[in-house]
């Protein structure tokens, strides 16, 4: 396994990857929220693990539980937030030809970090 990458809304484990693709571990701290994004060359699976996700994809906001999981097609706008007091714990899977953390267009984030 690879270490541990910390992020302000909490962390990630890259846990397995090969050619077309990455799977990690995600924790986001208790009201935590991933910037509003979208990616030109991977989709995305989310499975909840622990806690309850807020997901956003498109203009669709649900709330998944743990053992339930949904899909992102690339070039589609997702976000991922915890709203509430304990961990969100998650397996990412990115599937693609392009897999690396600059496949990423902000569009909207808490931290400062929206695309210019």
């Amino acid at each position: 396994m690879k270490s541990i990458v910390n992020k302000p809304w909490g962390s990630y484990q890259i846990i397995d990857q090969g050619e077309n693709f990455v799977v990690k571990n995600i924790v986001v701290k208790p009201y935590g929220k991933l910037s509003l994004q979208s990616h030109k060359h991977r989709s995305e699976h989310w499975i909840i693990v622990e806690g309850r996700a807020e997901v956003t994809i498109n203009d669709n906001i649900t709330t998944l539980e743990p053992n339930q999981s949904t899909y992102i097609p690339s070039r589609t706008k997702h976000r991922l937030a915890n709203n509430y007091d304990k961990n969100l714990i998650l397996i990412e899977v990115w599937y693609g030809e392009k897999l690396d953390e600059e496949d990423i267009t902000r569009y909207e984030d808490i931290y400062n970090r929206a695309s210019k």
